[in-house]
């Protein structure tokens, strides 16, 4: 980038909006709080704090009947419910997965001694390249764990078509994918286990939470022994367990976010539009396009700084930032290029071309109910050339 082109760039925003409210990529949306102390006193007056408490056992009954599913177990983070899904379904050996993703997909797999195997991402979709996973199968691959990047479904069909062929199973880290659906189908239907997060930059949140979404109640019975150290009854253990449980206070809140979660799904569409209407026609600036047969829940805007557009990914990243706008680079570096992945045949370079690409291309821009268009538009502008006098 010549020092000019800079130069001009820098000269024709605003400086810095010290006396602005930051702007942050995400917020959580959050009930009043005179509606949550209710609740709050309920669990004061019973002194049930865990342990499967009415809270808990209300919001899973719920959250099944919204998301669409027969079984759920709720977990007090997505990582120890990653880490369990593949305890209980006794995978070993290697999985094949995406470098693309937040890295508690694949540290769930080393805490399970297992070989993370790297597989690139579709251009387009920025999920696991079905293409690509066969080639990557070997003796010793015993499961898929694909990630619905952003909220954008995966070829769920072609992976599970993989899957059957190769006897593999497939566990979905679907982080991201609460309340998406796919030609009217929860997408949390597909595979044999998926994972929920609802860690406070997500589009539901619980504070911190998580939970498997199960086909039956014997793997939920299962899971369920496992997130609490593999009891059964007080003198009865069957697995060495882990802590997972969520509390009755993050149960609480769920419920409560429940009630409103269409609604902020729908102020996150309005932002989504806005975004999309406002950077239509700038050169060097591409939206990832969502599938027409799914119903996604806007819960990140990615874009990418691609040829054509006078700066460089980072370089729109640092003039964001000096504006109080925290925009983030979701996800870089991949997760093969941290240290613990290197060493690994998978993370190699020239193997993973896409999904550096993209890697090196994305920013993810600020989403959030309270996100005001007129916000919206003031990113927007600051993502606009300057024009030629």
């Amino acid at each position: 980038m010549a020092r000019s082109v800079i130069s001009a760039l820098s000269s024709a925003v605003p400086a810095p909006d010290d006396d602005r409210e930051p702007i942050y990529v995400t917020r959580p949306e959050l009930p009043p709080l005179e509606a949550f102390i209710p609740s709050l006193r309920k669990i004061w007056d019973s002194k049930i704090l865990t342990n499967s408490g009415p809270f808990h056992q209300e919001f899973e009954r719920k959250l099944c009947e919204y998301l669409g599913v027969k079984h759920i177990a709720l977990f007090a983070n997505c990582t120890i419910g990653l880490v369990t899904a593949l305890q209980a379904l006794r995978i070993t050996g290697e999985v094949i997965t995406t470098p693309y993703s937040f890295v508690a997909t694949a540290h769930s797999l080393l805490w399970n001694g297992i070989k993370p195997v790297f597989v690139d991402i579709d251009p387009e979709t920025f999920n696991l390249d079905p293409r690509r996973i066969e080639a990557a199968i070997t003796p010793q691959t015993t499961a898929i764990m694909p990630v619905h990047c952003y909220g954008y479904p995966c070829d769920v069909e072609r992976i599970q078509a993989i899957a059957d062929n190769y006897g593999l199973k497939v566990i979905y880290d679907a982080a991201h994918a609460f309340a998406v659906k796919r030609q009217g189908t929860s997408v949390l239907a597909h595979g044999d286990l998926s994972v929920l997060s609802f860690h406070a930059t997500k589009g539901f949140t619980t504070f911190e939470g998580g939970a498997i979404v199960c086909p039956d109640d014997k793997i939920r019975q299962r899971i369920n022994h496992l997130k609490n150290f593999g009891f059964v009854d007080e003198v009865t253990v069957v697995a060495p367990g882990i802590n997972g449980k969520m509390s009755e206070f993050n149960a609480a809140l769920g419920l409560l976010q429940l009630e409103g979660i269409d609604k902020a799904l729908a102020k996150r569409g309005a932002v989504d539009r806005r975004y999309r209407a406002g950077i239509a026609d700038l050169p060097g600036i591409r939206c990832l396009k969502p599938p027409a047969d799914a119903r996604t829940n806007h819960s990140y805007f990615p874009i990418l700084v691609e040829a054509g557009y006078p700066l460089t990914r980072d370089e729109l990243y640092q003039k964001f930032r000096d504006h109080n706008i925290f925009v983030r680079r979701y996800f870089y570096p991949l997760i093969s290029d941290f240290p613990m992945y290197r060493g690994l045949s998978s993370a190699a370079h020239d193997n993973l071309p896409v999904a550096r690409r993209i890697s090196g291309q994305v920013l993810c821009l600020p989403i959030y109910p309270d996100l005001t268009l007129k916000q919206v538009d003031r990113i927007v502008e600051l993502l606009r050339p300057p024009k030629s006098t």
